[in-house]
C-alpha cells in the first residue's frame, strides 16, 4: 500500500484491509471483486491484484520463501519489497533501496549524476547501499534508513541540523542537501476527458473497464461519450474535476445528458456500460476520485 501512496493516507485503508484479510489464507480465498472493493480509493489497483495473486501462490507453496531471490519471483514483489521482507522478517543480509534511500545516499556522497528516473537512481546506489549495510542486524538497518528518509532527510527542506549522520554527509556539511538527488525534469502530460452524468429510474449510468486492461481493470467510472452521444453543449456542463496520475494532469468535464429513447437503445447495445441502481452504488468498486465526485453530485 505504501508504494506510491503516503503513510497518513494509507493507515485507514490498512486497518480496513487487516480486518477483512488478517492473513494470507483469507486473502487467497477471497474473490477478486472483494479484494478490489477493500482497496477502493487507493488507486493503482494492479497492486491489489498482485497481492491477491501473491497470497494464492504462497498458499500453493505451503510455506514462506526464505531468500529475496525466491520472493522476487512472486507476483508484485520487486527488488525493494523482496529485500525489505527478507531483511526485516528473516534477517537476510540485503539492503532495501527505495526513493528514500536514494535521497540519503545521494546527499551523503554528494553524487552529481542526473538520473532519468527513480529506478535509475536505485540501480546506481544499490552497490553503495550494500557496502554500508550492517550485516549483524540488516532489518534494523533498513528500517533506520526508511525512518531517516521519512522523518529527517526529507525531500524538501531536510532537517540537517538534527540529522544523526550529518557529520558524514557531504551535501549536509555544504548546506545544499535539498539539491540532491538530481533527476531529469519531466514535463507533465495534460489530458482532458469528457464524462456523462445520466440518471434513469433511480439508476446511474457507469462504465466498467474490461479485465486485462493496464489501468483500472473491472473498476467503475462515469462513462465517456464515445458511441453514446454525438455532441455535448457547454450548457450541459455540470462540473470540472481535476486529478493527477503519475506525471499526468487530467481535467475531467462532467456533462448532464438527457436520457432519450435513442440513448437508452445505445446503452442497451453496449456491454461495457450499465445502469447501477442508487442502493447498489456503495457495493460496487469505483475509482476513488469518481466515488467522491458521484457523492458530491448526488448530494
Amino acid at each position: 500500500m505504501l508504494q506510491q501512496t503516503q503513510v497518513d493516507r494509507v493507515l485507514p485503508y490498512f486497518d480496513r484491509w487487516q480486518r477483512a484479510f488478517p492473513d494470507f489464507e483469507s486473502l487467497a480465498t477471497a474473490s477478486e471483486e472483494a479484494v478490489l472493493k477493500q482497496w477502493e480509493g487507493l488507486g493503482y489497483y494492479r497492486r491489489a491484484r498482485s497481492l491477491h495473486a501473491l497470497a494464492r501462490r504462497l498458499q500453493a507453496l505451503g510455506c514462506l520463501p526464505k531468500t529475496p531471490q525466491v520472493w522476487g519471483q512472486l507476483p508484485g514483489v520487486g527488488p525493494y519489497s523482496a529485500a525489505a521482507i527478507t531483511s526485516i522478517a528473516l534477517s537476510y543480509p540485503i539492503a532495501a533501496v527505495d526513493g528514500n534511500v536514494v535521497r540519503i545516499l545521494a546527499r551523503l556522497s554528494g553524487e552529481a549524476t542526473v538520473f532519468k528516473n527513480s529506478g535509475a537512481g536505485m540501480k546506481f546506489f544499490t552497490p553503495l547501499a550494500a557496502e554500508l549495510l550492517y550485516h549483524k542486524s540488516p532489518g534494523d538497518h533498513n528500517q533506520a534508513m526508511m525512518e531517516l528518509g521519512a522523518t529527517v532527510c526529507l525531500k524538501h527542506r531536510p532537517l540537517c541540523t538534527v540529522c544523526p549522520v550529518v557529520a558524514f554527509c557531504l551535501a549536509g556539511r555544504r548546506g545544499d542537501a535539498d539539491q540532491y538527488p538530481r533527476f531529469a525534469s519531466q514535463k507533465p502530460e495534460r489530458r482532458t476527458v469528457e464524462r456523462l452524468w445520466a440518471i434513469h429510474e433511480r439508476a446511474l449510468l457507469l462504465h466498467r473497464r474490461p479485465r486485462g486492461v493496464r489501468r483500472l481493470a473491472e473498476i467503475h467510472e462515469l462513462p465517456e461519450p464515445d458511441g453514446l452521444i454525438r455532441s455535448l453543449s457547454p450548457r450541459q456542463l455540470l462540473t470540472i474535476k481535476r486529478r493527477g496520475i503519475s506525471n499526468q494532469r487530467i481535467e475531467e468535464r462532467i456533462y448532464r445528458v438527457a436520457v432519450t429513447a435513442s440513448f437508452l437503445k445505445k446503452v442497451a447495445e453496449r456491454q461495457d456500460v450499465q445502469w447501477v441502481p442508487f442502493p447498489q452504488l456503495e457495493a460496487i468498486t469505483l475509482s476513488g476520485p469518481h466515488r467522491r465526485w458521484i457523492q458530491e453530485l448526488m448530494a
